[in-house]
């Protein structure tokens, strides 16, 4: 009697109610350890994620390490729309979508910069239309180079951001009607270009070239000091924000 009671399980010596407690505190302990070492092994292959990344980015023109992070967009050539002094010491390269509410705030914003830094800053502006949010604004993009052949790309990108209501909201068939506006003389000119997409190559190349370089929103920016030397404006920044920035690089 006494022998089988010493060869049976600790748990026949227990109430029901521990033994249900010591297997839930067991089972924990289990369950514990499986996500130790999946959370391990998440990490060591998330860290390898991150330097493939930032390998590619390095082969890319115009790479600047910003902390742990890499900036990599396509260098600014004479195809590109600039604004301001092309001599300026300060380049702001900003990829934006003519439908993102964010984008006119941080387009005002711009203008704000260009005004109190004259002389000081150069603005160029690249499209990267987020399709799955804002469906008309590859055609605002491509209707804005359509501007640009005839000397007005500024002016039309001044006033679709004054007057889109953001989020699909601008009617496409107003398009020549504020192309006049700003005073494209060939109003047909403009029109068939328009109609005809003459643009959307060059309008998905800026799209792909910020793709590239890992942006997934918009408004984003890049700040280009006289040496080279590159900070990341991400969102809609406020203008102290960018002045503070812009000082910094002037300095």
């Amino acid at each position: 009697m006494d022998n089988k009671q010493g060869n049976g399980s600790i748990f026949e010596s227990l109430s029901p109610g521990k033994v249900f407690a010591s297997g839930l505190v067991i089972g924990i302990l289990v369950l514990c350890t499986i996500g130790f070492f999946i959370l391990l092994g998440v990490y060591v292959n998330g860290d390898n994620a991150k330097v493939d990344v930032n390998n590619n980015r390095n082969q890319q023109v115009g790479t600047e390490d910003v902390g742990n992070k890499k900036i990599a967009i396509r260098s600014v050539t004479k195809k590109d729309h600039i604004r301001g002094d092309k001599n300026a010491k300060v380049t702001i390269v900003e990829y934006s979508d003519l439908e993102c509410p964010f984008c006119k705030r941080f387009h005002n914003t711009m203008l704000e910069v260009m005004d109190k830094f004259d002389g000081d800053v150069k603005w160029v502006f690249r499209h990267f239309p987020l399709d799955s949010l804002h469906r008309q604004a590859r055609a605002e993009a491509n209707a804005s180079e359509c501007a640009g052949e005839q000397d007005k790309f500024w002016e039309f990108i001044d006033l679709i951001n004054e007057v889109t209501p953001s989020n699909d909201g601008l009617d496409l068939d107003k398009l020549p009607e504020y192309a006049q506006q700003v005073g494209v003389k060939n109003i047909s000119k403009f029109t068939e270009c328009v109609e005809s997409g003459k643009y959307d190559n060059k309008v998905n190349d800026d799209f792909l070239d910020g793709q590239k370089a890992g942006i997934r929103g918009t408004p984003y920016s890049v700040a280009i000091g006289p040496n080279g030397e590159m900070v990341e404006i991400s969102g809609a920044q406020p203008f102290s924000s960018l002045e503070q920035t812009i000082n910094s690089l002037l300095k």
